[in-house]
């Protein structure tokens, strides 16, 4: 086993919820915060490190119709360019049990349990595995305890119905924050390291 860290990125809503009540499509309430400089800087943040990106179908195909248009474009922010530039460019594992074939250059894509692929992941190579804004496989992982780091935006909405990231019946844990940076629209960027 390496020493790889596992990461994880998510935005959240006061009341803990990763979309709205009208389903996974439902981030109306998020948008105004998401291009902010204080989550632009967190988004850098995550990818600093990592060299293997590990998504869900979902996210995967999402992000394939918009980031890598940015990654080429002059225009867009640095950060947002950088970032757009790192995913197009890494190692991506996408978890899926409904895809056949990779929608991604560099990606493969892998029908098993999220704690199972990680583990896989962490017994070679090196760099941080970022799991990159995929609920669906951070939740096995908290489940599991196999995240070394989250990644948190919290935006300052209460969105009253949609998904938690944090349900009954996740082990005990403790977590210790190691930034925190206050944006001007109420948002706050979170890093927290697990104590071990």
């Amino acid at each position: 086993m390496t020493d790889r860290k596992v990461t994880a990125n998510l935005s959240l809503s006061l009341d803990g919820r990763y979309h709205g009540p009208g389903g996974p499509a439902d981030f109306g309430t998020f948008i105004p915060y998401v291009t902010s400089d204080v989550a632009r800087d967190q988004m850098n943040r995550i990818w600093e490190t990592a060299t293997t990106a590990v998504l869900g179908r979902g996210n995967a195909e999402g992000f394939l119709g918009f980031w890598p248009p940015v990654a080429d474009d002059e225009n867009a922010d640095p950060r947002d360019r950088g970032y757009a530039k790192w995913l197009v460019g890494v190692e991506k594992v996408v978890l899926s049990t409904t895809l056949t074939e990779a929608p991604w250059d560099r990606a493969r894509v892998v029908n098993a349990p999220a704690a199972d692929v990680i583990r896989e992941l962490k017994a070679s190579g090196e760099g941080e595995i970022l799991v990159n804004s995929s609920p669906s496989v951070i939740k096995p992982l908290l489940e599991a305890d196999l995240i070394d780091r989250l990644y948190l935006m919290i935006f300052p909405e209460i969105v009253g119905g949609g998904e938690r990231l944090f349900e009954d019946g996740l082990p005990a844990t403790s977590w210790t924050l190691t930034h925190l940076d206050p944006g001007k629209l109420g948002e706050m960027a979170m890093v927290y390291d697990r104590a071990r």
